[in-house]
């Protein structure tokens, strides 16, 4: 096999996934199948969706909570703003 033989094989297989055939049926299988659970479990799903907000608070609260250090800074806090 020369190397212009696996330059041809490469150009070939350099499509997605997704595009091709094979991806094509297996999207179609994920969406008749996550169709047909949601249809099943519809009541169950529904029902979760209540307690998100509830949840998404604390969740919320630890994830972004890290972007502003760690408090230490606040004590004795010499910036020169004025507290009105």
């Amino acid at each position: 096999m020369s190397l212009h033989d696996h330059a041809e094989h490469d150009s070939q297989r350099q499509g997605n996934f997704f595009t091709s055939r094979a991806g094509l049926v297996l999207l179609g299988f994920l969406l008749i199948g996550g169709a047909l659970l949601f249809t099943e479990h519809r009541a169950h799903v529904l029902g979760a969706l209540i307690w998100l907000p509830l949840l998404a608070c604390p969740l919320m609260h630890l994830f972004m909570h890290g972007g502003h250090g760690d408090h230490e800074g606040h004590r004795g806090d010499t910036s020169g703003r004025s507290a009105s």
